[in-house]
């Protein structure tokens, strides 16, 4: 486990301290996805007619929604990765199978390439018989 990280960040125009676990610089992408969703609702004018109190509430319900989507996005994602993974494996399942069945055709077409063989020496020595 790495240390603790003190970094300082800016956001909404204040230096804060921020202190973690993770690297300096994932705590300044947090701060800067922070900083960039103030400025998308500082363009709206209705936001920003409100009182602080309530766009800092505003903000936060936007982040949450973020996080719920993304969450929501990760759980699909997941279920997609199962269905892959398991279509892959019938699918190697099936490319197992085939080659068995492979493997069996090619005994059976040298059997009976021998067996013609065979039966080919056996007519020619029949004919040379029947020709004597």
């Amino acid at each position: 486990m790495t240390g603790k990280t003190d970094t300082e960040v800016i956001i909404g125009g204040k230096v804060l301290t921020l202190s973690g676990y993770e690297s300096e610089e994932y705590l300044q992408k947090v701060a800067s996805y922070i900083n960039n969703k103030i400025a998308e609702y500082n363009k709206v004018e209705s936001f920003r007619r409100q009182p602080l109190d309530r766009q800092n509430v505003l903000l936060q319900l936007n982040i949450a929604d973020d996080y719920f989507k993304a969450k929501k996005q990760i759980g699909v994602l997941e279920e997609e990765i199962q269905g892959k993974e398991k279509e892959l494996y019938d699918l190697k399942h099936a490319l197992i199978a085939s080659q068995i069945k492979l493997e069996n055709t090619e005994k059976n077409v040298k059997n009976l390439q021998a067996e013609i063989n065979e039966n080919t020496k056996k007519i020619i020595r029949l004919e040379a018989e029947l020709k004597s």
